[in-house]
């Protein structure tokens, strides 16, 4: 459900008040019925009718399901960031994460929280990514960023800028690109895909006239990539590459650190982007903005990029079911490739 106190239930009511959705799949809210109608009330948003459950079993196709993991009366106040709002968004968000590890659910979409007010004792992340990534130790994960003209993969995340430099090895960006290459063939159907790197520097350090990283990092990682077989290329400067459109040559595009990546990602696509847990066994999806407390409680929040991130969790479900299938039968590989006679 996200922050109780923002605008992510109003998104999640929006995005499912439409029965055309509810025929691609059976969503399962996890959080609490009085919190969505108290939302649903004071927005005076469509009437939706909930089908309260307490097991999944107990799940009911083309019509919206909620597990409630609370029954207490939480107070809600809009716009504003408080621990109650923050303590009961780890909750629903714990709880669908249970079902997700234990294959209870197909995919996760999570919405909006406020990074400021959920650490705890009992939680010690900094947000989703974080506690879902220590779940899944030993595997690599990667933040993507999905758009309907771009997509875009960090290799540093949530780090301050002058920490950048020291963080990212030639082994990191090598490791980043191989999860990338694996999620863009297997999550999203692409048979060969390319792979455009991002310099750290302005201009790609303009032969270690501006920085050395390109040349004794990002390149060499860039190398040993290609020996195995992936196809990346670079490094390219950020500037140039989204300034004159040619970040469109490629399937996505692996940014060095947060900002170089997001701005011009959100500058395309904020009210539709999709943000991506890339690398693990599990899906979880997420709109690519946050709580937006200025906006909350007035019915005005845009639920585009909440929509997109369930159509997005859908499409991943389904080319990975594809991908699996294909792998397991060699005739079906072929023909699908075009190896056929």
């Amino acid at each position: 459900m996200g922050d109780l106190n923002g605008i992510g239930i109003e998104v999640i009511l929006k995005t499912f008040s439409e029965p055309a959705i509810l025929e691609l799949c059976v969503p399962v809210i996890y959080g609490s019925t009085k919190a969505l109608s108290f939302h649903r009330k004071a927005l005076n948003l469509p009437n939706i009718n909930f089908n309260a459950i307490k097991a999944l079993d107990r799940i009911s196709p083309k019509t919206v399901n909620v597990i409630n993991v609370w029954e207490d009366e939480v107070p809600i106040v809009f716009g504003e960031a408080t621990a109650t709002s923050g303590m009961y968004a780890i909750k629903s968000f714990i709880a669908a994460m249970d079902a997700l590890v234990k294959n209870e659910i197909d995919a996760l979409v999570t919405a909006p929280i406020n990074k400021s007010n959920i650490k705890s004792g009992a939680y010690p992340f900094t947000g989703h990514t974080e506690y879902i990534s220590s779940l899944f130790q030993g595997k690599e994960s990667l933040m993507m960023m999905v758009g309907e003209q771009i997509r875009v993969a960090l290799t540093t995340v949530h780090i301050p800028l002058k920490e950048v430099s020291a963080k990212i090895n030639a082994d990191l960006i090598n490791r980043q690109l191989e999860v990338l290459n694996r999620t863009l063939i297997r999550d999203f159907g692409i048979s060969k895909p390319t792979i455009g790197v991002l310099g750290l520097n302005p201009h790609a350090g303009d032969n270690n006239v501006i920085g050395k990283e390109e040349e004794e990092t990002i390149k060499p990682a860039i190398k040993a990539a290609k020996a195995k077989g992936i196809l990346a290329f670079g490094p390219y400067p950020a500037d140039g590459l989204f300034g004159n459109g040619s970040f469109k040559k490629f399937d996505a595009v692996l940014a060095m650190y947060h900002d170089q990546g997001l701005i011009p990602f959100k500058y395309m696509s904020f009210d539709s982007g999709v943000n991506y847990t890339a690398g693990l066994p599990v899906i979880r999806t997420s709109p690519d903005h946050g709580t937006a407390y200025d906006i909350a409680g007035k019915n005005i929040a845009n639920e585009s990029s909440f929509r997109s991130a369930v159509f997005t969790a859908i499409d991943i479900i389904n080319f990975r079911r594809d991908y699996d299938e294909m792998t397991k039968n060699p005739l079906k590989k072929s023909v699908l490739q075009g190896e056929s006679n």
